[in-house]
Formats: C-alpha cells, structure tokens, sequence
C-alpha cells in the first residue's frame, strides 16, 4: 500500500528539511512543494556536490522521480528559468523530471520592487524578508489581481492582464515610496521568453497527483520554511507570507487531508532564525557563536548570517499539535560536539506564569524567559556516524531526554551534512 509523506520545519526554517526529502525520495514515486517560492533555499550534499535548491523540489536530482510544483507556490518565471538552467548545465535533466501546475501564481519583477520599497521604509522595524518580493505577490492572489501561470499560454491576453496590474502597482510604487518607475515592455519580453520554457512543462498536477494515489505509488510533500514562520501559526508579523504548516498540503496541490499518511517533524538539535522577531533561546554570547560557525549557519537563499540558541522544546510542542506530527528527524547532531553542557528549553516564565506552550502573538513571545534543563555534553565526535549505538552515551541520553519531552518519536538523526551521514532508524516509507 501505497504511503503519502509531508515533511515539515518545525521551527522558524533551515532545520536541513532537503537533505531529509533527499534522503527518503529514494522510495518515493514524486516529489512536491506545495507553499511558498524562490525564498526557500534547500541545500542537498552529494558526494562532495553541493545544489542548492529554490524552487525546484529537493527530489529533483533523483533519476526516475516525477518532480511537481503545486498551485501554492508563488512562481518567478525568470527565478525558476535561471535555476533550471543552472542544474541542466550541471547535468540533471531538469525538464525531464519537472512539472508545474498552471494554477501557480506569478512573481513579477514589480512585486520585487515593492518588497525593497517596503522593507527599506520601515527602517529599524524592517520584518527582515529575502526581498524576493514573496510577500507583495500573495498580496495580489489575496486581492484576485494576480497572474497565474495558466496566463502564460496565451501571450497576448497576458500582456494585457499585466498592463493592468503593472500600472497599479507602479503608481503605488512613484506615489507612495517614492522609487524609480519600472518598464513594462522589458518585464513582458523576460516573462514571455520563460514561457517558452515554462509552458511545455504546466499541467493540473491535482489530477496528476490521483492518478499517482490510484497506482498505488508514494508520495513525498516538501514544505518550505519552518513552522512558525507561518502566516497564520507563526510569531506573527515576522513570518513569511504563506501557511507553511502541514494542512497547507492540502490546499497548495488540490491533494486531500485524508490521503495524508505520514507527517515527518524536522528540527534542529539547537534553534536558529533569519531576520528580525522574537526569538527566546537566542544566545549572544560565545556559544551562539560557536553554534553559528561549527554549524556554518548562514542563509542559503540570502547569505545573512543566523541567530543561533538552545534547543526549543516548548515551541517544537506546539508544532507537534499544529502538524499532528507522526515522527520528528533531528538534524545537525555533530554541531554540539565538544560542549561541556547543553541547555534544553522546557518552559518559559512570562507574567508570573509557567508556560509549557509558547504563547500566540510575538510580543508576549518576546518577553518569555527560558526554563532551561542542563544536561551533560560529550566529547567524542559524532560525525558521520551512521549507527544508534555508535553514538556517545550523553548524546544518546539528549536524543532520548528530547524524544520524552516532545512525546513524539525520534525517527532520524543527521550527523553531517552528506545524504549517507545519517541515522535511520524508521525510513518514513517503511
């Protein structure tokens, strides 16, 4: 019997979610993302190779998996082109392994212009976005002005929806922030030259996607992001514009809930951020340093170094109940080498209380101190170590502490960033 598999952050993203799909799509028949766009950034470590992937699914470099784009990712055309040719240049058939759905809306080149104008208006109180312009094109599909990638098959009508839109939103950009007008003859031509790529590869991927349960063949759902970067779940405004939880599958392919098998939890075994919220756990002091550059903890869509802090077992409880976590991978182990004592946060304490669960809105969040669980840490290097038991006994012991406070089991633990630097103690397709 066939098994449908969502992997998801359960943090606030980079928690190593490709090298997991990477690892696990050897059983699957296709890969599919289903929520936000080029501001994911999935690195997968191949024998030495390092892709670093966007838009495309991390199953993309697997020969024989079907590789879908579903109608909840926002789609730059000329960001997908670029990536795509990248890889085919690289030697993976790109083309012959991807398809799209024609119901994906599109990010254009001025939705990248109002996302710099915004962030560089608010100044201090910037949210922190890649100014991929993520946000102002789900603002467009919010307000029924967007262009789908259906629009794209015929050229003509597409000029003329985009006229529409090019001039709204290049009179808000002159008028209200005061920016450089955009040309709308040179966003036409770049968009339409994608096209001629793009178009052979649309498809309703809804229905390629029964057809695939009909067979009986499994699937794979990769998220993007992390769990509380979701708009409606997550520290709320500093998030990103998508729902990037696990019911999002559902409506970001067409594929229903109830086909939904498997839901895999990714986390890291300390937290990171990118940009700017609230962020309990964050340590600015040597060891965050240390976190930061063992783990070489910078963006892979942005660059921008990450905020680094203990482990976050409060939030990863409500990111069980907001996913219905199955199983939870741990991610980057071999980071914590060396320390003396690694820190747990089991708790907070906020306005006299003792809270289990982080609270909903981001200033409450940002006033929470941490109660922490110290326990010991081990000097033996886990590295590549492929084996449960080969694992130092304190390192054991944290896996095990982790598992008892999530209540959820601990399925996967990466050593290192290579595909097979990875122990796998229940494969998710089993």
């Amino acid at each position: 019997m066939a098994t449908n598999v969502v992997v998801i952050g359960t943090q606030w993203g980079d928690e190593g979610k490709g090298k997991l799909v990477d690892l696990i799509t050897e059983r699957a028949r296709a890969v599919i993302r289903f929520q936000g766009g080029h501001n994911a950034g999935h690195t997968v470590i191949v024998k030495g190779n390092k892709t670093v992937l966007h838009l495309l699914p991390s199953g993309i470099l697997h020969e024989g998996i079907v590789n879908y784009i579903g109608n909840g990712v926002i789609l730059s055309p000329t960001a997908l082109v670029s990536e795509l040719q990248l890889l085919e240049k690289n030697g993976i058939p790109v083309r012959e392994r991807l398809k799209i759905s024609d119901s994906c809306n599109l990010l254009l080149p001025f939705h990248v212009a109002l996302d710099h104008a915004r962030e560089q208006s608010l100044g201090k109180s910037a949210i922190g976005t890649t100014r991929r312009g993520i946000g102002p094109a789900y603002a467009d599909k919010a307000i029924r002005i967007s262009l789908k990638a259906i629009d794209l098959l015929k050229p003509d009508v597409f000029a003329s929806k985009l006229a529409e839109v090019f001039e709204f939103h290049d009179f808000v950009l002159q008028n209200y922030f005061g920016a450089a007008s955009l040309d709308y003859k040179q966003i036409l031509d770049e968009t339409l030259a994608a096209a001629e790529i793009i178009c052979p590869l649309l498809t309703d991927v809804t229905m390629r996607l029964v057809e695939h349960r009909t067979r009986g063949e499994n699937l794979l759902f990769e998220g993007a992001q992390g769990t509380f970067l979701d708009i409606d779940h997550g520290t709320y405004p500093f998030v990103t514009s998508s729902n990037t939880t696990a019911g999002a599958v559902a409506i970001g392919t067409g594929f229903g809930p109830l086909y939904l098998d498997y839901i895999l939890g990714v986390a890291k075994v300390y937290t990171t951020r990118v940009g700017a919220g609230p962020f309990p756990t964050e340590l600015l002091d040597e060891t965050g340093k240390f976190m930061m550059e063992r783990g070489y903890e910078f963006g892979s869509t942005t660059g921008r170094s990450r905020r680094c802090g203990w482990l976050d077992v409060a939030m990863l409880r409500r990111a069980v109940l907001l996913n219905s976590l199955t199983a939870l991978g741990l991610t980057k182990l071999d980071v914590l080498d060396g320390l003396p004592k690694i820190k747990i946060c089991v708790g907070y304490q906020l306005h006299g209380k003792t809270w289990d669960l982080p609270p909903v809105n981001a200033e409450d969040l940002a006033m929470c101190e941490p109660i922490y669980e110290e326990l010991p840490g081990w000097d033996k290097s886990t590295s590549g170590i492929k084996n449960f038991e080969e694992l130092p006994k304190n390192a054991i012991a944290y896996i095990r502490r982790v598992e008892e406070l999530v209540k959820v089991p601990i399925t996967i633990i990466s050593t290192g960033p290579e595909r097979d630097e990875t122990i796998l103690l229940e494969h998710p397709f089993a």
